[in-house]
C-alpha cells in the first residue's frame, strides 16, 4: 500500500505539471495585456490553442528527416520529465533521488540541442539563424547554470533538490549575500532560456529579433501544439525551480495527508501566480534588447553565480 500511494503522489505531480504548464502562460499574458490597458484573451487561450493545433494536419517540408519528426516528442518529454522532477507541493518523493540540479541541467540541455537541430534540419535561413542563436545564448547560459548550481551546492552540501529546500528551510542558513547573488543569475538565466523579453519576444515574428520562433517556424499541427506545450513546461520549470530553491515554504514532506498535499498544492499555485505577475511587470517596463547585447547580459549572469561561489569561499576563510 504505501508503494501505490508513492506512486499515486508521484503520478499526482508528473499530471499538475503537465495541466498548470499552459495556465501560467495564459495568465503571464493576461497579466501583461492588463498592465497595457488591453481586455487581453482568456486564461484558458493556451489550453484553447494546443486543442486547435491538435486537430490540424501536419505540414512537412520536403527536406524534412525522420530527425525533424522525432525531435518535438524528444523536446516534450526532456521537458516533462524536468518539470516532474522538481518539487512543487511535496518533497522526498518516491523519485526524488534523480531530482538533482545537475541532471535537470542535462535534460534541459538535451532540449537545447534537439530544437537546435531541428531548425537545422530544413535547411531555411530562418532555422539556421535560430539556431545559431540558441548556440550562442545557450554557450553563456550553461557555465551561469553551473556556477549557480556549484554555489547553491556548498550552502546545502547537496545537488538534490529535497535536500536542498529542507536545508533552506532551516534557520542556519540565514540570509546570504551569496544565494541573492545566484537568485539574480538565476533570473536572468530563466528570461534567457524561456526567450523572454529582453532576449527575445515570445508575441513577434520579426526576422531580425527572434529565436526560439525562427526554429520552430517550420512545424505545424500536433508537431506545433507539442512544442507549445513544452515551452509553457520550461517556463514552469523554471519559476517552480526558483521557488523550490530560494522559497520552499509551504513544501510538505512525502507521507503527509491529503490536506497537507491540498494545502502545498496551494502555496505552490500562488508561488506560480507571484512569479507570473513578476515576468509580466518586468516585460512591460523592459525594452527588448539588440542580439548583440545577449552576451552582456547572460554574462552578468554568469559573473554573479561566480562571485557567489567566491563569496562562500571567502566567508569560509574568515
Amino acid at each position: 500500500m504505501a508503494l501505490i500511494h508513492d506512486l499515486l503522489v508521484q503520478g499526482g505531480q508528473l499530471l499538475l505539471v503537465l495541466l498548470m504548464a499552459p495556465l501560467l502562460t495564459g495568465f503571464v499574458r493576461k497579466i501583461k495585456a492588463r498592465l497595457l490597458r488591453r481586455q487581453g484573451a482568456p486564461i484558458i487561450q493556451p489550453y484553447l490553442d494546443l486543442a486547435r493545433l491538435l486537430q490540424k494536419d501536419v505540414v512537412l517540408a520536403d527536406g524534412a528527416s525522420w530527425l525533424f519528426r522525432v525531435a518535438p516528442y524528444l523536446i516534450f518529454a526532456a521537458t516533462w520529465v524536468a518539470a516532474a522532477l522538481v518539487p512543487t507541493f511535496a518533497t522526498s518523493l518516491l523519485f526524488s533521488w534523480t531530482a538533482d540540479l545537475i541532471a535537470i541541467a542535462a535534460l534541459l540541455g538535451s532540449v537545447r540541442f534537439f530544437m537546435a537541430l531541428a531548425g537545422l534540419d530544413v535547411g531555411t535561413s530562418f532555422g539556421g539563424i535560430g539556431s545559431s542563436r540558441e548556440m550562442m545564448i545557450a554557450s553563456l547560459a550553461e557555465p551561469a547554470i553551473l556556477m549557480i548550481v556549484f554555489t547553491v551546492a556548498l550552502v546545502a552540501k547537496s545537488t538534490q533538490l529535497s535536500t536542498i529546500s529542507d536545508v533552506m528551510l532551516s534557520a542556519d542558513v540565514g540570509l546570504r549575500l551569496s544565494l541573492g547573488l545566484v537568485l539574480v543569475g538565476l533570473i536572468i538565466v530563466a528570461i534567457a532560456e524561456n526567450a523572454r523579453i529582453p532576449v527575445d519576444n515570445p508575441a513577434t515574428h520579426l526576422e531580425l529579433t527572434m529565436v526560439h520562433e525562427a526554429m520552430v517556424l517550420e512545424y505545424s499541427g500536433r508537431h506545433l501544439a507539442v512544442i507549445e506545450l513544452a515551452a509553457s513546461l520550461k517556463l514552469l520549470l523554471y519559476v517552480s525551480l526558483i521557488a523550490c530553491i530560494f522559497t520552499p515554504w509551504g513544501l510538505v514532506r512525502a507521507d503527509a495527508g491529503l490536506g497537507a498535499y491540498l494545502l502545498g498544492a496551494a502555496a505552490w499555485v500562488g508561488k506560480l501566480a507571484v512569479g507570473g505577475v513578476l515576468l509580466a511587470l518586468f516585460e512591460t517596463v523592459i525594452a527588448k534588447m539588440r542580439v548583440f547585447r545577449v552576451p552582456i547580459f547572460l554574462g552578468a549572469a554568469l559573473m554573479l553565480g561566480l562571485l557567489g561561489t567566491l563569496l562562500l569561499f571567502v566567508s569560509r576563510g574568515l
